[in-house]
């Protein structure tokens, strides 16, 4: 996120955008998962043709709450001052996006993107009253007023906040990994907010309170209640009971963001009559014998079918003939037998 004090630049050479096409022809649109690719477009597209401007569209708790002007939380995280911001943050989506898309999913995903792009904006804001809330009384001559008086005012305006919430889950699947920040290597654990000290020192204009909200949302997804939240509120819109069990695998799911669930068919009850043994039949005369042979078949054709199809795959007129001549061969025998 920028803030409003990096709102004077103006537009020259679209440098920023045309790296950012380049960046995705080499990475090949085929291999960016959709929902990726759209959101990524419709910033581009919000960058070409912006609905309004940026002084009208960034988010402060003066131009939210007070003015009740709430449509800027739905404007500012879509709004990029130049070409450059706008590189800066879809570059970092694509890595981002490609990961956690075919991780989590389309649909999952589209849903972690809607929440936390709803939910960074709101944080933000009350980080502000936050401040406002711990200026009340503080002496003017403290140092440290002006900075939080300056924290508390801004008007910010960017795709980062979101970012920096996906970075922290997207470190939180991978716990034992590093990133390099600014070519200093650093611990998943802590990549976060090695990163937004550091943004924040070396681009002054950078919003370092959008930034923190974002971690902060992401850490309520991966140590708090958020995502709990998420998977009961996704329950009560599924009828069937499906996205229940699919949203408690994304937690340990190593590559997609559904699980096949794997039910046994149920067997009918074996038919112990239809095997008839030779002690069985041995004390039946021959017309009870064959009698017998015909009210067993005659029982369980499909049943008789399967088994045979199984056993002898051929047409169904050879099938017949070895059935026939099998029971003919039994009738026989029995015949010899008494």
């Amino acid at each position: 996120m920028l803030k409003n004090s990096a709102f004077s630049m103006q537009r020259g050479f679209q440098a920023g955008l045309l790296l950012l096409l380049v960046q995705l022809f080499q990475e090949g649109p085929g291999n960016i998962p959709a929902i990726t690719l759209a959101v990524l477009g419709f910033n581009v597209y919000l960058y070409v043709f912006p609905p309004a401007p940026p002084l009208k569209a960034c988010m402060s708790l003066d131009q939210v709450y007070r003015n009740k002007e709430w449509r800027r939380l739905l404007l500012s995280p879509l709004h990029h001052i130049d070409d450059w911001h706008l590189y800066f943050n879809m570059a970092s989506f694509l890595w981002k996006g490609i990961r956690l898309e075919r991780r989590l999913g389309g649909s999952w995903f589209l849903y972690l993107l809607s929440v936390f792009f709803l939910l960074t904006g709101l944080v933000y804001l009350l980080l502000q009253a936050l401040m406002i809330k711990l200026m009340e009384g503080t002496d003017p001559s403290d140092p440290l007023l002006e900075y939080v008086q300056a924290f508390s005012r801004e008007c910010a305006v960017g795709f980062s906040g979101v970012l920096f919430a996906l970075k922290v889950v997207n470190n939180h699947f991978n716990p034992g990994g590093v990133t390099y920040v600014m070519n200093i290597r650093v611990s998943n654990r802590f990549a976060s907010w090695v990163e937004l000290v550091l943004i924040y020192l070396i681009a002054p204009g950078t919003s370092l309170v959008g930034h923190l909200a974002g971690v902060l949302v992401g850490l309520l997804y991966t140590a708090g209640p958020l995502k709990t939240i998420m998977e009961a509120c996704a329950d009560m819109l599924s009828s069937d009971g499906v996205t229940s069990r699919q949203r408690s695998y994304y937690s340990s799911s190593g590559y997609s963001g559904t699980r096949r669930e794997y039910f046994e068919e149920p067997r009918p009850a074996e038919d112990h009559t239809s095997d008839y043994s030779e002690s069985y039949i041995s004390g039946l005369t021959e017309d009870e014998q064959i009698e017998l042979a015909i009210r067993n078949s005659l029982k369980h054709p499909g049943q008789t079918r399967r088994r045979e199809t199984e056993r002898h795959p051929g047409d169904s007129e050879d099938l017949r003939r070895r059935r026939l001549r099998r029971f003919e061969q039994e009738v026989t025998n029995q015949r010899r037998r008494l």
